[in-house]
């Protein structure tokens, strides 16, 4: 009897402490939640792992480094002579000009770049700014070897120079060139130079944008690499280096306006002018004779184009190979030689790239048709571009001034004579400008001579009259504009509310 009543007291603390443990369990929330009604729900995702590995900076500079040299030019001024600063940007290292003597004598004005080898020979590429107007050029390499270096070639119009080491009969190590035009905003990049003359400094960033124009060369050329890799005084000429210890770029400018604004001319450019260099010293370019426009949206709508490729024609030199070919402003360069014109950068490039005599078949669209011209190309000079007495009122010219904002009058002898146009040249001189019309957001300005309206030359007031009234509400106006003193008329596109 005793026995049974320990075998209940035993089962009965054991119940009691399974009781105990579940509702201590289920107060604590220690069990785990099983919902049989939701077993074949899909599983919640969870958030994926990001993981960041750097790239190894200390061995890409291992690989580039001893490729990369200060570039050291000396030049004697005559002691009588005035001159500005060897580099015409202001950008980069400034010159050290010692104390005039008491003789007149040649001063020697001494400035420093960067280069690097491009040929295992001592070939060197650098910025043209870095050894313009240079009488000797040194060479210090990162093993403190000095050398005399030679001029090859050089084109200011992209800032390049080629020089070459003399007289040494070894091979030097130098850096593959890679492919600028695939690079991506983002991408990791090093930069190596020679900055306020501290030798073969490593500097790292990002490619912060591309297409960069600054102007300060030919901006037809102009298509800056920009990066926040910290570049300086010196590091001009320098190479910019990719992930794979490819150049992509040449160091070259600087913004004094912020932080972390440097640029680089794109390899690519270097790489297609490096064989007129070594050739010829200097780089000869084809030239068509128009300057031309980006095709933005107002544009293509103004135009009625279907997208925004090609190159809109704002004006045609005279004498030029364009007009020969009967090339006109307004027209849209779409094609060359077959091969379709995606932007302006397309057409520079392309005309850019071929010699001088060559005959090229350009696809253009012309108010909305197809048309073909043959054009045999010049040769580009330096700064070419790529780029009657009426007094009586008209009726309704109210509507000129409301819907576009402004006040016209037809030329006349004196306005022509003031404003240095040819006598036979016909249009509307502006008298005056509403700040907030069309016409003023456009920067339309008083003395602006209008020759055309949506294509039709102008001679009146109601030559204009006519074309205003001819655009529907939302719909543009596009006046093609001879400027006092700017060489090449231009498109003014207005939307007319």
């Amino acid at each position: 009897m005793q026995e049974t009543k320990k075998v209940v007291s035993l089962v009965a603390i054991v119940l009691a402490a399974v009781v105990f443990g579940m509702f201590l369990s289920g107060g604590m929330d220690l069990t785990q939640r099983v919902d049989a009604d939701r077993a074949d729900s899909t599983p919640q995702a969870t958030p994926a792992a990001v993981s960041f590995l750097a790239p190894d900076f200390a061995a890409l500079a291992d690989r580039v480094v001893p490729s990369v040299v200060s570039v050291r030019v000396t030049e004697f001024e005559d002691a009588r002579e005035t001159r500005m600063p060897m580099d015409p940007f202001h950008f980069f290292f400034g010159p050290q000009t010692p104390q005039q003597p008491e003789k007149e004598e040649a001063i020697p004005r001494r400035a420093e770049g960067s280069g690097f080898f491009i040929s295992k020979d001592g070939e060197i590429l650098t910025n043209n700014h870095v050894i313009d107007g240079a009488d000797k050029i040194e060479v210090h390499l990162n093993d403190d070897r000095n050398y005399k270096a030679k001029v090859i070639g050089a084109d200011p119009a992209t800032d390049i120079a080629v020089i070459k080491i003399i007289g040494a009969d070894e091979d030097f190590p130098y850096l593959s060139l890679g492919d600028s035009q695939a690079l991506r905003v983002g991408e990791w990049v090093m930069a190596v130079g020679n900055p306020m003359d501290m030798d073969h400094t490593v500097t790292v960033g990002v490619v912060s944008a591309k297409g960069r124009a600054l102007g300060l060369a030919d901006t037809s050329f102009e298509n800056y690499i920009q990066t926040d890799a910290a570049i300086n005084f010196g590091n001009s000429g320098g190479p910019l280096i990719n992930l794979r210890g490819e150049v992509i770029g040449i160091n070259t400018a600087i913004s004094a306006r912020g932080q972390n604004l440097g640029f680089a001319v794109p390899i690519n450019t270097a790489k297609g002018i490096l064989p007129q260099l070594r050739k010829h010293g200097h780089v000869v370019r084809g030239w068509l004779g128009v300057s031309i426009g980006k095709i933005t949206q107002k544009t293509q709508e103004a135009f009625g184009l279907k997208d925004r490729k090609g190159a809109l024609v704002g004006a045609v030199t005279e004498g030029s190979p364009a007009e020969d070919a009967g090339l006109s402003h307004g027209d849209v360069i779409v094609g060359v030689n077959g091969k379709k014109i995606e932007s302006t950068r397309d057409l520079i490039d392309t005309i850019a790239n071929m010699s001088p005599g060559t005959k090229v078949k350009l696809d253009v669209i012309r108010n909305g048709e197809h048309k073909k011209f043959e054009v045999e190309l010049g040769e580009r000079d330096e700064g070419a571009t790529e780029a009657s007495g009426e007094t009586e009122e008209e009726p309704d010219s109210d509507a000129i001034s409301e819907r576009v904002g402004i006040s016209v009058k037809p030329l006349d002898a004196r306005s022509r004579q003031m404003l240095g146009l040819d006598e036979g040249t016909q249009g509307l001189m502006i008298s005056h400008v509403t700040p907030d019309s069309s016409a003023g957001e456009e920067g339309l300005s008083r003395g602006d001579v209008i020759l055309e309206a949506n294509g039709q030359k102008l001679r009146s007031r109601k030559d204009l009259l006519e074309a205003v009234k001819g655009v529907k509400k939302g719909g543009y106006l596009r006046l093609y504009v001879r400027r006092p003193r700017v060489s090449q008329p231009f498109f003014s596109i207005l939307k007319l509310n």
